[in-house]
């Protein structure tokens, strides 16, 4: 069962006399809006102003008022109201066995809601000083219900309550303010975000800072195209344990080195390794010696099987053109692109990084250059510096390979005077030979003997 909340419209009900016609059977059904339905059976119940006061069949001592119901006590057996006594703020209630039972219930919240009903705040306004504050958060409620969130945030003595009505007004003074008071990070999440939804990048920053969200200032950071910050944001990361964050706002700037460091550093050497043979070759013989290491602790078989440049170039295809490419491409990786020049910027996907080096080789702009005492096969290294020309890259190879065993140096090469005097010696050598004279006898010319040669 149910009861239905009904408005008196005496205009309609006026009309309706000037016009019996419109008077039907049922009477005049204008003469009534409907204003609520609950869904409750009413024992008891009074009017107070607007507000409907009622017992109900489960024994609970209710109030409505502009939609919202408000219990006011769970009574532990059926009684009946007897009525409100406004100058006591009492609400009394009796039982078939006469006994009398009374709650507070402060006339100054009955009176606020029933004007704010009505619209008239000006009244409302006269009587708030007069309600106490531990019973402002339940007109605060009552308020936002009505749809008067910036009179509830006004009213509302609960900063949980107050923070969510300035968050939904989008209040960001009265967020900081009450954000930096409780300290909570769950409350600068939420104002970074309503600061990035009003273009306040600034505010949005220092919330993110305060809740330590790298996340979100990596996000911001990226977005903005702050590359001061996004540096400052990997390192501050990578002392704070947020490794991907770290890796992130390091690989994102083209800082494989730190990316290559971080990875070493979190033990993820296998994928260490990946990432310096794809970015950085110079320094695959490096993390493989570490990745050895630690595996032979486990598994030595398993570590003596990784196989390294250094030792198994043959295993290592465009080995020599790999490490050319790195320092082909390093000093790209160290010159920042302003954003506006991305257009005319080609996109990765589309870049043969191998291709442009050798380009570069051919056109003279770039060379790679070998450190002293390094052989011709020696390419291998992971330091490259940039040559004083301009007009020209190149780079230095950083450590030769093991050295070869010496092997005795060959017999110098014979001079001209010398080649002619044996080309001599060989002319008289054949003139002398009697060809016509040699005996065949001795020679054995048998056909298996040929074959198996």
């Amino acid at each position: 069962e149910s009861f239905f909340v009904l408005k008196y419209n005496p205009e309609a009900v006026e009309k309706a006399q000037g016009n019996r016609e419109e008077i039907g059977e049922d009477g005049i059904e204008e003469a009534f809006d409907v204003v609520g339905e609950i869904d409750e059976t009413v024992k008891t119940g009074v009017w107070v102003g607007d507000c409907f006061i009622y017992t109900n069949s489960v024994n609970r001592l209710n109030y409505y008022v502009g939609g919202e119901i408000v219990t006011i006590a769970h009574l532990d057996r059926m009684m009946y109201l007897l009525g409100y006594i406004p100058k006591d703020n009492r609400l009394y209630l009796g039982d078939k066995e006469l006994n009398i039972v009374s709650f507070s219930l402060l006339v100054s919240v009955l009176e606020y809601q029933t004007a704010v009903m009505r619209r008239d705040f000006e009244t409302a306004d006269k009587i708030l000083p007069m309600i106490s504050k531990e019973h402002r958060s339940r007109v605060a409620h009552f308020l936002e219900k009505q749809g008067f969130k910036s009179q509830a945030l006004a009213v509302t003595c609960d900063p949980e309550h107050k923070f969510e009505l300035a968050i939904q007004l989008g209040d960001l003074k009265t967020c900081y303010q009450i954000a930096k008071e409780a300290e909570s990070e769950q409350k600068w999440k939420q104002l970074a975000e309503l600061a990035i939804s009003k273009c306040e990048f600034g505010l949005a920053q220092e919330c993110l800072h305060q809740a330590s969200d790298f996340g979100g200032l990596l996000l911001l950071a990226s977005s903005a195209g702050n590359a001061q910050m996004v540096a400052k944001l990997g390192d501050t990361a990578q002392k704070a344990g947020q490794n991907n964050v770290a890796f992130v706002s390091h690989f994102v700037l083209g800082r494989l080195e730190e990316c290559l460091e971080v990875l070493i550093n979190t033990g993820r050497l296998p994928e260490a390794a990946f990432f310096a043979r794809t970015y950085l070759p110079s320094q695959v013989s490096r993390v493989v010696e570490l990745w050895r290491e630690h595996l032979a602790k486990v598994n030595k078989k398993a570590a003596n099987s990784l196989a390294e440049p250094q030792e198994y170039e043959n295993l290592f295809p465009d080995w020599k053109n790999a490490l050319k490419t790195e320092a082909y491409l390093k000093p790209q990786r160290q010159r920042a692109i302003p954003a506006d020049k991305f257009p005319r910027v080609p996109p990765n996907h589309e870049r043969v990084p191998v291709d442009e080096m050798q380009q570069a080789e051919e056109q003279g702009s770039f060379t790679f250059v070998r450190g002293p005492g390094d052989d011709d096969d020696d390419d291998a290294g992971d330091d490259f510096e940039q040559a004083p020309d301009t007009t020209e890259q190149s780079v230095r190879a950083p450590s030769p390979l093991p050295q070869k065993k010496e092997t005795a140096p060959p017999d110098p090469a014979p001079s001209k005077t010398e080649m002619d005097d044996i080309e001599k010696e060989l002319e008289l050598d054949l003139e002398n030979m009697n060809i016509d004279n040699v005996d065949t006898s001795d020679i054995n010319l048998d056909e298996e003997d040929l074959l198996e040669d």
